[in-house]
């Protein structure tokens, strides 16, 4: 199953939708924030659920900061991550990955594109749309795999 995630498209519609239309088989469609009303009227894509978080430029309050559960089976937890603090470091969000036993965390807010694994849990930011970058998270029988990709 693929997941696509996106993050700080701020306003830019233009190339999210163009993230979205370069991953057709991706069923679910995690927005990070900074965004949240590029995402409005997106949450009826046929065959695609939708999730998003609010970062610190998103004022709606049915939004929540953070989001954690499992997608084929892989649990997440995903933010913004301004509230993790992580323009100053990723700490905060591997205690969050241990808290809420999660094998992946995503996260924004930093537009700086990174994947790590460490411990068992894979951490990702997709970096910002709007710069052109976004990312896929494939969940195989083999496990998880991130991968950043850039705009066509």
């Amino acid at each position: 199953m693929r997941v696509l995630v996106l993050s700080d498209s701020h306003g830019d519609r233009w190339r999210l939708l163009k993230a979205i239309d370069a991953q057709p088989e991706a069923k679910y469609i995690i927005h990070l924030g900074d965004g949240a009303q590029d995402m409005e009227g997106l949450g009826n894509l046929p065959g695609k659920i939708t999730l998003q978080v609010r970062g610190n430029g998103d004022f709606d309050p049915d939004i929540p900061y953070s989001l954690h559960g499992k997608i084929a089976g892989v649990s997440y937890y995903a933010c913004h991550g301004h509230m993790e603090f992580v323009k100053y470091g990723d700490q905060t969000l591997w205690e969050k990955a241990r808290d809420f036993g999660a094998s992946l965390v995503l996260y924004g807010h930093t537009h700086r594109a990174v994947t790590e694994y460490r411990d068992g849990v894979w951490l990702m930011n997709p970096g910002s749309v709007h710069q052109g970058e976004y990312g896929v998270v494939d969940i195989t029988p083999q496990g998880v795999m991130p991968i950043l990709m850039k705009i066509p």
